[in-house]
């Protein structure tokens, strides 16, 4: 009985806690462009980011 006085507010305060979470990315707009993440690894990048050698 003395370990459900510990758990059950332990266990309340995490659930508060990931919801304050999931509510901050939500607010910073993390979740907008789902399909723009996966469409840019389609493209090649514009310039190579390593050199061939010493010039």
């Amino acid at each position: 009985m003395s370990a459900l006085l510990l758990l059950v507010p332990m266990a309340l305060f995490l659930g508060l806690l990931a919801l304050l979470l999931f509510l901050w990315t939500l607010r910073s707009r993390q979740y907008d462009d789902l399909d723009g993440a996966a469409a840019r690894i389609l493209f090649d990048d514009s310039r190579p980011t390593h050199r061939r050698g010493p010039p």
